[in-house]
């Protein structure tokens, strides 16, 4: 047995001994146990290692951690480690990356859509694929996306925001991809959010431009006088919901949607979180309580959870339904039933709860222990018993509309729900070892 000591730049050693005939890649996956991180990248005198290669004739090696980008269309996955790309799911909605996978170079972050995805790259520039209609195809502005700093998505448009606080969008026209009639007032823009159908940017000064279907929050005249410098910015398909620096909340758009706070203005104070289903909004204020508004079956009608919502540190939603993680570590749920708004067969699982993901209909609770406890639609992620027994030490979970992602503490991989939607990642599995 060899004795080799890796080390992170934060100065955390381990000591680890494999057999002489290992590889490169034999010790960066014990590494990857031993320091719980997802992907690392072992370097002697400045020189990356591969896997490949045999141990170098070194006592002592630094290990680089990267951190995992992860993002979901409705049915596909696409995952980044370090200079390598890798998608799954189903191939028209971006789970095919192969035209472009030469381009995916040092990918800084992956937005989705619900059908394509954008990736920036570390010179500013991004690449596009998935359905050409819905943001796929970028052609028609590659040379003017330079710079590029962020990126966000309605359902089939994308806008980038360049270094120069100027907006390039593309995609369904219609959703967000043309915001030509707003192009003058697109200037030292800071943040763009975005409904399903719409686009909200806010600018350095703090005022609001919106753009898009103008019934799903594109037109924000009504309150554009009254939102200034947001502190966040929420969204159901069709509605915004504004939280402004005073604690209070500002609402445009559908007002079957949640676009219509009135009947709850005089709660919204001191308001910490918003959270929306795709119908309707949460907000979380100062006593740890929670406001709703919206359809009542979809989120909207909290009445009947509102005596055990007390304490609520963080809100997280699926289609119709929301999950609240107390102060102590449980979970309330409200909604739909059969979207994960009933949790009554999981329940007593649901302690110590850190963290929440969602699919469209179920939710993934992380615990403490990092290991995880799903509910909902079986079909759609809630059915996690399959791979229960490999859900230790997860890092992460990422969601498309109907599966789920896990990346566990080895860099190690497990999906689980509707197989044609992410949850299947069998094909890519052997190609996760060169991440």
């Amino acid at each position: 047995m060899l004795d080799i000591k890796v080390a992170l730049p934060s100065g955390h050693c381990e000591d680890l001994s494999v057999p002489e005939s290992s590889k490169v890649g034999d010790l960066r996956t014990l590494a990857q146990k031993s320091f719980g991180q997802g992907i690392l990248r072992l370097i002697v005198d400045g020189r990356i290692l591969t896997d490949e290669e045999p141990l170098p004739a070194a006592n002592e090696l630094t290990a680089i951690a990267l951190e995992a980008k992860v993002a979901g269309t409705a049915r596909a996955f696409a995952l980044c480690g370090g200079d390598q790309l890798l998608t799954w799911g189903y191939p028209a909605y971006g789970g095919d990356s192969s035209a472009v996978q030469q381009q995916l170079k040092h990918v800084q972050q992956i937005e989705a859509a619900a059908t394509a995805f954008a990736a920036i790259l570390a010179d500013g520039s991004v690449v596009t694929w998935g359905h050409p209609d819905s943001g796929g195809d970028s052609s028609a502005v590659q040379d003017q996306l330079k710079n590029v700093e962020q990126i966000q998505a309605t359902d089939s448009a994308f806008a980038a925001i360049l270094a120069d606080g100027s907006v390039v969008t593309w995609g369904d026209q219609s959703q967000g991809g043309d915001s030509s009639a707003v192009l003058g007032q697109l200037k030292e823009v800071v943040k763009v959010h975005a409904s399903s159908y719409a686009f909200a940017a806010i600018l350095a000064e703090g005022s609001l431009v919106t753009w898009g279907v103008q019934d799903s929050g594109g037109d924000s005249s009504a309150v554009r006088d009254q939102v200034r410098s947001p502190q966040q910015v929420q969204s159901t398909e069709s509605a915004f919901a504004a939280k402004l620096a005073d604690g209070s909340v500002v609402t445009w758009g559908n007002v079957s949607f949640g676009g219509d706070s009135s009947a709850v203005q005089d709660q919204l104070c001191s308001v910490q979180q918003l959270e929306a289903t795709d119908v309707a909004f949460a907000a979380i204020v100062a006593d740890g309580s929670v406001v709703t508004w919206g359809v009542p079956d979809l989120g909207g009608d909290s009445s009947a959870v509102q005596d055990q919502l007390k304490g609520v540190q963080k809100l997280q939603a699926t289609n119709g339904a929301f999950a609240a993680i107390l102060s102590n570590g449980s979970v309330v749920t409200w909604g739909s039933p059969d979207e994960g708004g009933d949790t009554s067969e999981v329940q007593d699982q649901l302690q110590n709860v850190e963290e929440i993901q969602s699919t469209g209909r179920a939710f993934a609770a992380i615990l403490a222990d990092r290991s995880v406890v799903t509910w909902g639609s079986p079909t759609d992620g809630g059915d996690s018993s399959a791979v229960h027994d490999q859900l230790r030490n997860v890092l992460k979970v990422a969601a498309t509309a109907r599966a789920f992602a896990a990346i566990l503490a080895d860099g190690s991989l497990v999906t689980w729900g509707h197989p044609g939607s992410g949850g299947d990642s069998s094909g890519i599995q052997d190609l996760l070892r060169n991440l």
